[in-house]
């Protein structure tokens, strides 16, 4: 929700940066304008009540003294106070004090950590390969639409819309059909929206171009925004922050191949064209390998998120989620059917084994004697 917010605040100030150029009327002051409230970001980092810690990574990371304080500063802001026994704070700090001992060392983590790990990586690395895509690819749209109109204005609008369109698209599709499910849909439109472009321009109509430059342009914004939102979801809590810094950063490396083309003066328009659709199609074969985090905790240690699983293609049981992102070899049984000496020996055992499940109690052949002959025997006995 939080990511999904602060799309609809990128996308109002892309709305309102026209306005304020035309209010600057010089690009220094305007570049002093949009760097200004930057400086409020120091107040975070001199004033910890403005921005506090998260107790989650706190927790994570083994801070114990300040994920209690924190946790303190939140109860007191909403009016919770843990020195009652009736608020649930009080267990919750008792729990926390029972599950981390007063020895408890913090171990800190960094992004370099990710050598180490199988899945972690390959995670970060598909969703900046995505990302990287959405924002890159974008410019191959927008070209399409300086032959309607020329005016700088038309395609900037047209593509702050189609990001707002995008961001509530997302909203309303990601809790249904899931965010792996969301981001593969917006791989494959977006990649056929870029074919269909690059091989049938000369042979469509005005209006079809338009309608699949709109088209590839809200679905690749939709590509790049659900790429960072699900990065903050499937990423460690240890380990959260570096990995959304790298995919950020490949996504400004996108950015920054487009407006590399607009200083050449579309030079090498056609061969970016080409690379960035054959990297939409390959990023569909990517995306498959991503778990799916809908309805699912947060990883927060390392080891969580080495042990999250990829669902199957197709889903015989919705609530399976059973298949290893890396293929994992088999644990040895102690069962060896290949041996056939311990085959012999299993079954000699069973056999001999007095109590089998398959025996019935009652004899299968009838007594010799019936019970009123062995009963006379014993009356003339007791008669003598």
């Amino acid at each position: 929700m939080v990511a999904m917010v602060s799309g609809f605040f990128g996308v109002l100030a892309e709305l309102l940066l026209p306005g304020i150029a035309v209010l600057s009327r010089d690009w220094p002051v305007l570049q002093a304008v949009a760097t200004l409230p930057l400086v409020l970001l120091l107040s975070y980092w001199c004033c910890a009540s403005v921005f506090p810690e998260s107790p989650r990574w706190l927790l994570a990371t083994v801070q114990i003294p300040q994920a209690k304080r924190s946790l303190q500063d939140f109860s007191k802001r909403n009016c919770v106070f843990l020195q009652d026994d009736l608020y649930p704070g009080e267990t919750l700090l008792s729990e926390i004090d029972s599950v981390y001992g007063e020895d408890s060392q913090p171990r800190y983590h960094s992004a370099l950590e990710l050598r180490r790990t199988h899945v972690i990586w390959k995670n970060c690395l598909i969703l900046g390969f995505t990302l990287f895509i959405g924002t890159g690819i974008q410019y191959c749209f927008t070209k399409n639409l300086h032959t309607f109109s020329n005016k700088f204005y038309f395609s900037y609008f047209l593509r702050v819309v189609t990001g707002a369109l995008a961001c509530i698209f997302l909203c309303l599709s990601i809790n249904h059909f899931g965010r792996r499910g969301m981001l593969l849909l917006s791989a494959i439109i977006t990649g056929l929206s870029s074919l269909l472009l690059l091989a049938l321009t000369p042979y469509l109509q005005g209006g079809l171009v338009l309608v699949l430059s709109v088209v590839g342009l809200l679905f690749s914004q939709a590509l790049a925004m659900l790429s960072a939102f699900f990065t903050c979801e499937v990423m460690p809590t240890v380990v959260r922050g570096g990995c959304l810094g790298l995919v950020l950063a490949l996504g400004c490396v996108g950015r920054a191949a487009s407006s590399l083309m607009e200083l050449q003066n579309n030079g090498g328009y056609f061969l970016h064209h080409v690379v960035f659709a054959s990297f939409a199609v390959l990023s569909v074969l990517c995306i498959m390998l991503l778990p799916e985090s809908k309805r699912k905790p947060l990883p927060d240690s390392m080891k969580d998120g080495e042990n999250q699983r990829r669902p199957p293609l197709f889903l015989s049981q919705p609530t399976r989620d059973s298949l290893p992102l890396l293929h994992a070899r088999a644990p040895l049984s102690e069962y060896n059917p290949d041996n056939y000496s311990l085959l012999v020996s299993a079954t000699r055992k069973m056999l001999t084994k007095d109590s089998l499940p398959y025996r019935i109690g009652v004899p299968a052949h009838p007594p010799l004697l019936s019970n009123n002959e062995t009963q006379e025997p014993e009356t003339l006995r007791d008669v003598s």
